[in-house]
């Protein structure tokens, strides 16, 4: 729904998926799995909090893909005080992924 490419889902018990990558079309990608909570790497589902960075000119359709299929939007499109713009959807399970234009501050450099 917000843009991901599924690059790899290696399947767990039933319908579980034991791993993913799913990859953003801009660069990057996110790695995940379905709850285990007896797992090393276990979160309670709804509890994730993520900023996915995307340019200015998919926002909105990103916005309409995420309302047509049924997503809940926490936070409409809008432009906070400190740069471009975002909105916060909420997947399925209640974890929270804010979209945003702004990229963050510039990585230091080392000497």
């Amino acid at each position: 729904m917000l843009g991901f490419v599924e690059t790899l889902v290696v399947p767990g018990e039933g319908d579980s998926i034991a791993h993913a990558q799913l990859d953003w079309p801009g660069g990057g990608a996110v790695m995940l799995g379905t709850d285990r909570p007896a797992g090393e790497y276990q979160r309670e589902p709804g509890t994730l909090g993520a900023y996915l960075v995307i340019d200015d000119a998919g926002i909105e359709a990103l916005v309409d893909r995420a309302k047509a299929a049924g997503a809940r939007i926490d936070l409409p499109l809008r432009a906070p005080e400190h740069g471009g713009r975002d909105v916060t959807i909420a997947s399925p399970e209640g974890n929270l992924w804010s979209i945003g234009t702004y990229p963050g501050e510039a990585a230091a450099t080392t000497s």
